[in-house]
């Protein structure tokens, strides 16, 4: 079981996944501060005078010795916001790169250059059929 977990592990280029791993958290901090510092401040204001993270909905009042209980669905919208930035995103960059694959596979190559002994076999031939 450990030799085909390693085969399985192996398989794929370890580098180049921790690679997109980073750059993918890296994104997702930037796509987060986007929302959180960015977009979500204005339309917060526009619908609720107020912050949108601040958007919650009060089930049990605070009291002195216990917290409020809420359901924060301005930090969930925040979070399914986030979310659709970065699909959308990274639908983008997978169309690009299908496009660029399929532009490189639709190039015709060029015919293969017959060897030495393919040209004098050939010659061979149309001197046989001329005779």
């Amino acid at each position: 079981m450990l030799k085909d977990f390693k085969a399985f592990a192996m398989k794929g280029n370890i580098l180049d996944l921790a690679v997109a791993v980073i750059i993918g958290a890296a994104f997702k901090s930037i796509v987060t501060s986007f929302v959180n510092d960015i977009l979500m401040p204005p339309i917060g204001i526009l619908i609720s005078g107020e912050g949108f993270k601040n958007l919650s909905y009060v089930l049990k009042a605070a009291t002195e010795t216990t917290k409020a209980v809420s359901i924060n669905y301005g930090s969930f919208i925040q979070t399914v916001i986030d979310f659709i930035i970065i699909a959308f995103s990274v639908f983008i960059i997978v169309r690009i790169y299908t496009k660029t694959q399929k532009k490189a596979e639709e190039a015709p190559t060029p015919p293969p250059v017959p060897s030495n002994e393919e040209v004098l076999l050939g010659e061979i031939r149309d001197l046989l059929k001329r005779e």
